[in-house]
């Protein structure tokens, strides 16, 4: 497990965050419905040539929960830029790489095209960004928030359970979904759970869509070849919008390729990083 000690006070948020290793730095961003957890098997992979820098969400993982809180897309790049500035990584000489997914991915393209964040290098897979997303629950949650956050826990364990296996290709681990559910229990963690998916909005996405094109720095993206939260064909159409290069494909993988093929993450960041 990572250890997120650190806690920082951000647009209103108090966000938990950790950091690991030496050198340059490295910043990671995880997406929904998971946590920095996520990149457990990977960070420790690269901690000897960057200094690594991770993070929970606004409303995910351990950072700050609460009622009427704002943890939508609208709101994470101005966290993450609120970050960049509590870490002096904005505006220095040395700009940090950025490994996102999923959310991390839309938070990292807003961070650059709307806040003027500036990076290294930028590896992003399976990433929130391109038009259409949001799956059947996500619609449902959205026009019956109340009946979920209120529904029987044995229900919602069951949900759960089942919408985070979803994202992975290969069975998750009894530890992974252990984990992975774990913020999201209880009488604070069950409403957030249905808070932050009831804000999953397709106009943060379209806000940035005509100012996609190439970064100024190098790009790579991967993608689960059997995603079936968003297809493989959306990683292609984004790696043609912001890379010189074409998506790289991860066989095997779904969505969560940290569970599916770490070794893919890992493998494409040694090679960027060098």
């Amino acid at each position: 497990m990572l250890d997120l000690p650190h806690t920082a006070i951000v647009e209103g948020n108090a966000i938990r965050w950790g950091r690991i290793g030496a050198g340059p730095p490295l910043v990671a961003i995880h997406g929904t419905p998971f946590s920095a957890q996520v990149w457990r098997r990977i960070l420790p992979q690269i901690a000897d040539r960057r200094t690594v820098y991770y993070y929970d969400l606004a409303g995910y993982g351990l950072s700050e929960m609460r009622a009427g809180q704002d943890v939508s897309l609208g709101i994470q790049n101005r966290v993450l830029a609120g970050l960049f500035r509590h870490w002096d990584l904005d505006g220095g000489p040395d700009r940090p790489d950025v490994l996102a997914h999923d959310f991390g991915g839309a938070t990292a393209l807003r961070g650059y095209y709307l806040d003027g964040l500036r990076y290294r290098s930028l590896t992003i897979f399976d990433a929130v960004a391109l038009a259409p997303w949001g799956s059947p629950l996500v619609r449902h949650v959205r026009d019956h928030e109340a009946a979920f956050s209120g529904m029987p826990d044995y229900m919602h364990r069951a949900i759960l359970r089942a919408y985070l296996q979803t994202a992975a290709h290969q069975p998750l681990s009894d530890e992974a979904l252990s984990i992975y559910s774990a913020p999201w229990l209880g009488p604070v963690g069950q409403p957030a759970f249905y808070r932050q998916i009831a804000q999953m909005d397709q106009r943060f996405t379209d806000e940035i869509a005509d100012r996609l094109g190439r970064l100024d720095c190098p790009v790579t993206v991967l993608w689960g070849q059997q995603d079936a939260w968003i297809p493989y064909a959306t990683g292609e159409r984004l790696a043609a919008l912001i890379s010189d290069a074409p998506v790289l494909p991860v066989p095997g993988a779904g969505h969560l390729v940290q569970d599916d093929r770490p070794e893919a993450i890992v493998a494409a960041l040694l090679r960027r990083l060098a």
